[in-house]
Formats: structure tokens, C-alpha cells, sequence
């Protein structure tokens, strides 16, 4: 006899941040919802995703309630901080480099996941959502409108679980995208990741490099180690996170069609080291470090999304929906968006007509599928050809994080919670902010390919130092975007008339299902 399904509201499919968070915000609605999260692993492992930035940062202290959590187990982000160097760079204080002159103004945390993801869980349990660990699923039976039924298998055997709403957290897996046959890679942004967790990563702000390097030390009156420091090359960049304790997360992230990583016989971590002490930054701050044993990964193709986001029954947060790249870590705004649409979204169905639950799906589906992508169309596409140049990225950095404060970060700001519900590019009023963030990228990755083919890409990559007082969600940023669109303009009379009527384009978006990528 089939033994008889354990009957929930709610089963979530993976316990990390967006799945924890997912629960902890249905109970915190409706305390007697029956709600099961399935998590595979016994105790989380450290994993990427490790850098907030202020709309996570929102969501983590303000809507989660994590503020007094982060501020004692993870450190305060001091920004981003971009490092850069060609052939005359002889030393780290010689690097261009990019990045705040003082401390941040905005919450964001430099976060270990394993602790973070752990604590989230946990605060859902002492909710009341029942927590199946270590347990793996390992089919979901999606019926739109009906029941669904989720397979699972424990130590003690298989059994099946039943609940009219199946939250999607599985994170890279896309367990449910993949299953259904939704999942779509990105093709047109073929990227890499290899990463580690490091230790001896000599100190930023340390008395040996203050030592070393007096002037260099003494230009940033704020901390340069708390920030992400990103080494910037053609093609590629490295992420240097640090976490709690003296561990580093370092990874470089590379597209393929420029950059091919180091082939042969030498182990991942070496050939990672020796990828990263090529640049004259990472060769002071890494020479003397070892990356952690076991601990060093690799993952290609990152860019993909879902075609479906969401049914009358099932609905993707966070990785499991999508990803586009961690330069400015996205991910976590994007799964602070998704958690937030998901959770009201299911405790609507829970307790609305059919009529209503049809309309929200397909709203979930139309405002992430758009906001997707135009943020990889307007924000990412062909940026990896420009990252590489000092200069390039100056104002591109300007204008990408000016327009981010105006226009994303001031909402949350001014309106709380509720904007969390309006994903990036969503609303109609985000039109004109797409097309004028789509160009300027556009006319920086054309001005890029011309400076490679005269030879002067990234000669002012040495010696020049843009130390900025910093942004706020407020008017005062309007000035800066000014400043930041009067260099862009300038760039483009000295030089950018050389690409002004010469035929350049991208192909279009292109997000193909995996099967046929294979093939």
C-alpha cells in the first residue's frame, strides 16, 4: 500500500538564504501556516555570495530583522574598490586604482553564508516550519491549481510530501527549472568562475604595506580590506572578500571568449594563485597565501534563467529563477526581490480566488523574465570588454552606482518593504533609465574594442588614483552622475568619434534550453 502524503501549505525546496527567508517571512504573516523546508545537507558549507550591497543589505537588517546578527558574527562592507595595472605597473601603489575616500555610508556586510544561511533556518524552526534535514528531494509532481507532491528521500527511506505551494530555493541546481524543462542558459554571456577561500592574505590596512607603501597608505582615509577589492584585467576580474575570523573568499571570473583560463596538469589552486599574482596588486596581497584545501571550485557558464518563474502552485526564488553575473553582486538583490514577490504571492494564493492567483502568476512571470533581461541587457552585456581599462571603468563605475543609488536603492529608502516587491526594470517608469544605462555601456565596450585596436587599451592603467567622497539615495547624487556624464562626454569627443557611424553590434539576447545547448 502507497502509504498516505504528509499534508503541508507550503514545502520549500532548499534551506540556504532564499529558502530560510521564504519561510521565515510565510509565518511571520500567517504563524499557522503548516510549512515544510527540505534541505539536503546536514550543516551548510561556505559558499559563494558572500558581498551585500545596500538593497540585500535593506532586506537582510530591515525586513529580516538581522541588523544586530550581522553586526556581531560578519563585518561591515567598506564599498567596492577596483585595482588595475599593464606593463609599467611595478607595485601595488602604482596600481590605478578606483574606489570610496571614506567610510560607507549605507549598510552592507561582508557575510560568511555558512553562518548567515544557518541562522536564517534556524529562526524559521523556532517560527514553527518544519525542518527535513538531511533530506533530498528527489521528484515534484507540479499541478497547476491542484495539489503538489514533492518525493523525498531521508535516511530512513523515501516518503511524499504534499502541499498546495512548492517553493523553488535550490540555488545552481534549478532543481524544478531543470525537471520541467524551463531552464535556459544565457548564451551570449559565457563566463567562468574559479574560486577559494584563502588564508595569510596580507592586511590592506595593515603597518607592513603602510610601511611599504606610506602615500599609498595614507590616500584613503577610510579601510580599504572590508570593501570588495575587485583586480581588474582585460577580460576578467578577481573578487577579495574578507570574512570573519581572517579567511578571504578570492575568485577571478573571467569570459571565455577573451580569457582562456591556464591548462595542464598543475592543481586548480595553483594555477589560480599564479592567475592572480600576474597582477601586480594581487602579487603583494596574495604572494605568501595558500588557498584552504578542499576548498577550491570551479564553475562555468554562470548566466542562465528560468523560462517559467512561476505557476498556479510553484514559484523560483533566488538562484533557482535566474542568475547574471557577480560583478556587483546582484544575486542577493535579485533574490531579495523573488523572496519578496514569492512569499506574498503564495499567502495570496493560499487565500484568494482562482481569478487572483492566475493574475499574480503571471505577473511574477512577466516582471522578472523582463527584469532579467534587461538588467543583463542594459548592465552586463559586452561589459567584460571594457573592465579592464582604468579609465573605462572610472566613469562606467560612476554612472553604473550614481543611477543605482537614485533609482533603486532610494526606494526602499522612501517606501520601505513595499519596493521590494517591484523587481529592477519591472514598472514602465524604468523605460528611459534602461535605454540611457543600455547606451552608455554600449558606447564604453565600443570605445574599449577601438582602444585594443590602436593598441592604448589601459595605458592609464598605472600611476592615477579616483578616490570618491561616496553616493547616497538621495539628490545630492544627482551632481555626481552629472560629473560622471560630463567625462563620459568628453571621452566621447576626444575619441569616441571613431566609433560613432561604424556598424559594432552585439547579437541579441539569446537564452537557449540546456538540452539543445548540449547538443
Amino acid at each position: 500500500m502507497t502509504p498516505t502524503p504528509q499534508n503541508f501549505d507550503v514545502v520549500i525546496l532548499g534551506g540556504s538564504l532564499a529558502g530560510g527567508a521564504s519561510a521565515l517571512l510565510l509565518l511571520r504573516n500567517r504563524p499557522e501556516l503548516r510549512v515544510a523546508v527540505v534541505e539536503k545537507s546536514e550543516r551548510f558549507g561556505r559558499r559563494v555570495g558572500e558581498a551585500t550591497v545596500e538593497v540585500s543589505g535593506y532586506f537582510l537588517g530591515r525586513v529580516l530583522g538581522l541588523t544586530q546578527f550581522l553586526n556581531e558574527t560578519q563585518l561591515n562592507k567598506q564599498g567596492m574598490r577596483f585595482w588595475f595595472g599593464n606593463a609599467a605597473t611595478q607595485s601595488l601603489a602604482d596600481s590605478g586604482e578606483i574606489g570610496g575616500k571614506y567610510l560607507a555610508r549605507m549598510p552592507a556586510w561582508q557575510i560568511d553564508r555558512s553562518i548567515l544561511d544557518e541562522e536564517v533556518l534556524q529562526r524559521a524552526r523556532a517560527a514553527g516550519v518544519v525542518i527535513l534535514r538531511p533530506a533530498k528531494a528527489r521528484r515534484i509532481q507540479v499541478t497547476s491549481g491542484g495539489q503538489q507532491t514533492v518525493e523525498i528521500e531521508e535516511s530512513g527511506g523515501r516518503r511524499t510530501l504534499s502541499a498546495r505551494w512548492v517553493i523553488d530555493a535550490t540555488g545552481f541546481a534549478c532543481q524544478l527549472a531543470r525537471q520541467e524543462g524551463w531552464f535556459r542558459r544565457n548564451e551570449e554571456h559565457p563566463t567562468t568562475a574559479v574560486w577559494a577561500r584563502w588564508r595569510g592574505v596580507k592586511d590592506w590596512d595593515g603597518l607592513e604595506l603602510a610601511g611599504k607603501f606610506p602615500e599609498w597608505a595614507a590616500a584613503c582615509r577610510g579601510v580599504r580590506a572590508t570593501a570588495t577589492n575587485h583586480l581588474m584585467g582585460d577580460g576578467w576580474w578577481a573578487w577579495c572578500i574578507p570574512l570573519k575570523g581572517g579567511d578571504y573568499s578570492v575568485g577571478v571570473v573571467f569570459d571565455q571568449r577573451r580569457v582562456h583560463w591556464p591548462p595542464g596538469p598543475t592543481p586548480l589552486a595553483q594555477r589560480l594563485k599564479e592567475f592572480l599574482c600576474a597582477h601586480p596588486a594581487g602579487r603583494e596581497l596574495f604572494g605568501s597565501a595558500e588557498p584552504v584545501d578542499g576548498d577550491v571550485n570551479w564553475r562555468a557558464n554562470l548566466a542562465y534563467r528560468s523560462e517559467v518563474m512561476a505557476t498556479d502552485g510553484a514559484v523560483l526564488v533566488g538562484d533557482a529563477a535566474g542568475f547574471i553575473d557577480p560583478f556587483y553582486s546582484p544575486g542577493l538583490d535579485w533574490l531579495s526581490f523573488t523572496v519578496t514577490r514569492a512569499t506574498e504571492l503564495v499567502l495570496k494564493g493560499l487565500a484568494a480566488e482562482p481569478e487572483s492567483v492566475a493574475e499574480g502568476v503571471a505577473a511574477y512571470n512577466r516582471d522578472f523574465r523582463r527584469s532579467y533581461d534587461r538588467w543583463f541587457d542594459a548592465l552586463y552585456r559586452d561589459k567584460y570588454d571594457w573592465l579592464g581599462d582604468y579609465e573605462l571603468v572610472q566613469i562606467g563605475f560612476r554612472l553604473d552606482l550614481g543611477l543605482y543609488y537614485l533609482g533603486i536603492v532610494s526606494q526602499p529608502v522612501e517606501r520601505g518593504a513595499l519596493a521590494l516587491r517591484e523587481p529592477v526594470f519591472s514598472l514602465p517608469t524604468s523605460e528611459i533609465p534602461y535605454r540611457f544605462i543600455r547606451f552608455y555601456n554600449r558606447r564604453l565596450a565600443a570605445m574599449a574594442r577601438e582602444r585594443r585596436r590602436r593598441g592604448t587599451f589601459g595605458r592609464a592603467n598605472t600611476g592615477r588614483r579616483f578616490l570618491m567622497d561616496g553616493f547616497l539615495p538621495d539628490p545630492t547624487s544627482v551632481g555626481r552622475v552629472l560629473q560622471a556624464m560630463g567625462s563620459w562626454l568628453a571621452l566621447e569627443v576626444r575619441e569616441g568619434w571613431r566609433t560613432w557611424f561604424r556598424s559594432d553590434r552585439s547579437p541579441s539576447l539569446m537564452l537557449i534550453p540546456a538540452k539543445a545547448a548540449a547538443a
